[in-house]
């Protein structure tokens, strides 16, 4: 039996370790510790990767800390488009929703198209449908609002570009009165997604990424979370990898799936070719953020080529840890 490991992540960007009070800074380590830590009780049980990364993700989409189902973005129109995407390493089957705006958890969809369907993405209102069909919770547009999104999105949403996630978050602080208010997150430089990937004690790996997408984002913009390859790809020969950053510049890079390339065809570990794709492939096409990866091995990489990056592991019964910041020294 493997020893099961699980990581996750909830978006990557400039992240000042001056700006995050530490009363903030704990509620970000306790909701990853309690996300990680229930993804290794289902593969601790003996629970599938794919199961374990289904957990999380769901877990990740409820908390309105991250963006992701509840606290999600608004699109320019107002709005809530969200993205899904689920693998499972052992056989490359896949499942993956996009631009759906009324079901509570869009990975549990993405998990009904890999379950229930032929296909690997369904969009829009027809995967609304089908996700209803087979049991998926659907919501009114409330559900997703929080009034931190909202008030990002009033005070962006006469500006021309799109600001990623809590960037308009940081954009809102900058223009307020108050000039003790301060911002977790830089202006442009917060990438908000959501994602899980996990080894099981039978030797398989999973991946799982979710995202509100950008505020003020046009409608019908897809990035690359619900993109088999860009967001996210799992296979048991190589690894398990999820994604954060700006996300056409992964879908251009074919990000995760170059990660298991450079693994399958040149030899490299896991190590070397996600710290190659993050800091070397990634900026010649502007992008900006990171990654978690797990291999069939159990090794771990989560690298970023931002300040900071939300992320946590787990590894068989120990306890989680939780990270932020990029190390010092």
């Amino acid at each position: 039996m493997t020893t099961p490991v699980i990581a996750i992540h909830g978006g990557a960007g400039t992240i000042s370790r001056s700006s995050l009070s530490a009363e903030e800074e704990a509620r970000y380590h306790q909701a990853l510790a309690d996300i990680v830590a229930a993804g290794q009780a289902v593969l601790n049980a003996g629970g599938s990767a794919l199961d374990a990364v289904t957990e999380a993700v769901r877990l990740l989409e409820d908390c309105p800390l991250f963006n992701a189902g509840h606290g999600a973005v608004y699109t320019s129109e107002g709005k809530h488009e969200l993205d899904a995407c689920v693998m499972n390493g052992a056989d490359l089957e896949s499942g993956a929703v996009s631009c759906v705006t009324n079901l509570r958890n869009p990975v549990l969809g993405a998990r009904a198209v890999l379950d229930k369907s032929e296909h690997v993405l369904l969009v829009g209102p027809a995967a609304e449908a089908f996700a209803a069909r087979n049991g998926v919770l659907t919501v009114g547009p409330e559900y997703f609002h929080t009034d931190a999104r909202y008030q990002q999105w009033e005070r962006v949403r006469g500006q021309a570009k799109a600001m990623l996630d809590h960037d308009a978050a940081s954009f809102a602080f900058a223009h307020k009165d108050e000039p003790t208010e301060k911002a977790p997150i830089d202006p442009d430089n917060k990438f908000g997604t959501v994602g899980a990937v996990a080894l099981d004690k039978f030797g398989n790996l999973a991946a799982a990424t979710s995202t509100g997408g950008i505020t003020n984002k046009q409608p019908g913009r897809v990035g690359d979370s619900p993109l088999v390859g860009a967001g996210c790809y799992a296979a048991n020969a190589t690894a398990a990898v999820s994604a954060t950053g700006t996300g056409e510049s992964f879908i251009r890079a074919v990000a995760c799936y170059d990660i298991a390339a450079r693994m399958a065809y040149a030899g490299k570990s896991l190590e070397q070719a996600s710290r190659e794709v993050v800091f070397d492939v990634l900026p010649t096409v502007g992008g900006r953020g990171g990654i978690i990866a797990v291999d069939a091995q159990g090794n771990l990489a989560l690298p970023f080529n931002t300040e900071g990056m939300y992320r946590a592991y787990g590894r068989g019964e120990l306890a989680p840890v939780t990270e932020i910041y990029a190390a010092q020294g």
